[in-house]
């Protein structure tokens, strides 16, 4: 069964939110890997409310979900998302970001979360 069509609106917003680059990053890596806003605070080397924003914005639109482990709130794609075949087109043809995550490891900082 084929899937249904999303709307041009829908798409225009997803679409708005990923042309942001520091967005746009942070999708392709949790298209890999989970992460909470602290690890993007590090990796994107910005400030926690910036971050939060930016997290915001997609988990309004359903975009990114949200889960709490213990004292932490780690995010994901939401594979629910009407858009989410669109998404995972686009960041399957961008580098993986494993580099990120690899110096929050050097840096002690990627357990912090788990």
């Amino acid at each position: 069964m084929a899937k249904e069509a999303i709307s041009i609106d829908k798409a225009a917003t997803a679409l708005k939110l990923m042309g942001d680059k520091t967005r746009l990053t942070m999708l392709r890596i949790l298209a890999d890997h989970d992460c909470c806003v602290c690890e993007f605070v590090e990796i994107f080397d910005m400030s926690q409310p910036s971050v939060s924003q930016h997290v915001r914005k997609m988990k309004d639109i359903g975009m990114i979900k949200e889960q709490r482990r213990g004292q932490w709130i780690v995010y994901s794609l939401n594979e629910a998302f009407e858009s989410y075949d669109m998404i995972q087109s686009v960041l399957h043809h961008l580098p993986v970001q494993e580099h990120h995550l690899e110096e929050l490891i050097k840096k002690g900082k990627r357990i912090s979360c788990e």
